[in-house]
């Protein structure tokens, strides 16, 4: 299992009041495949831009399509891009994936199957995993899981202590702000336009 995969099952068996925006958790989600790809020494992050390493096989296929996707021409591109590119959609690639492999349901997607008949909370393998990562309060999983609003009232965590991780996890963090802060201004012009239209 991948932390992308760990934090993505997080997003939907931690209970919360408010399900997370898919938008966050694609840019999450990118960084935490940017997290994976430090791990394996298939990038380095240098001054906030990511630097690739030699090409090499993950073994998953989406990790591999990220480390494919990676900027190999200087100046390189930062991080912070890289969460706005890659994250374009990701939320549904991982459900997508996991569900192609029985992980979120406990059965294997058939490509006529229909989602409803389904249990959403079915006992797999990747969630086992996922809630063994999360409940030992890994501290990247749940430096994530935190910049996406999931409850967590243990202890604090201790920081991840690789500085290009905690990069990482900064820019997922100034991300995910900067999207809320487009989401809000959006509201307040849609009321705004309401308002005009129903004025006298």
């Amino acid at each position: 299992m991948t932390t992308p995969q760990d934090l993505f099952l997080v997003s939907l068996d931690i209970p919360r009041e408010e399900p997370v925006e898919q938008g966050d958790l694609s840019l999450a989600l990118a960084g935490a495949e940017l997290v994976d790809l430090l791990g394996v020494r298939a990038l380095t992050v240098a001054d906030g831009r990511i630097v690739p390493g030699p090409v090499l096989a993950t073994g998953d296929r989406l990790l591999d399509e990220a480390e494919a996707a990676l900027v190999r021409t200087e100046p390189y591109e930062t991080v912070e891009d890289w969460l706005w590119r890659r994250g374009q959609g990701l939320a549904t690639a991982y459900r997508d994936a996991l569900e192609a492999d029985g992980q979120l349901t406990g059965k294997r997607r058939r490509r006529l199957a229909l989602r409803d008949k389904d249990d959403p909370t079915a006992d797999t393998p990747a969630r086992r995993h996922a809630a063994d990562r999360w409940w030992s309060h890994e501290p990247v999983l749940a430096g994530l899981a935190s910049t996406l609003g999931i409850p967590d009232d243990r202890p604090a965590a201790a920081e991840p202590g690789d500085e290009p991780v905690v990069t990482v996890l900064l820019a997922v963090g100034d991300a995910v702000t900067e999207l809320e802060a487009v989401r809000e201004r959006r509201r307040i012009e849609n009321i705004a336009f309401d308002n005009i239209w129903r004025a006298p």
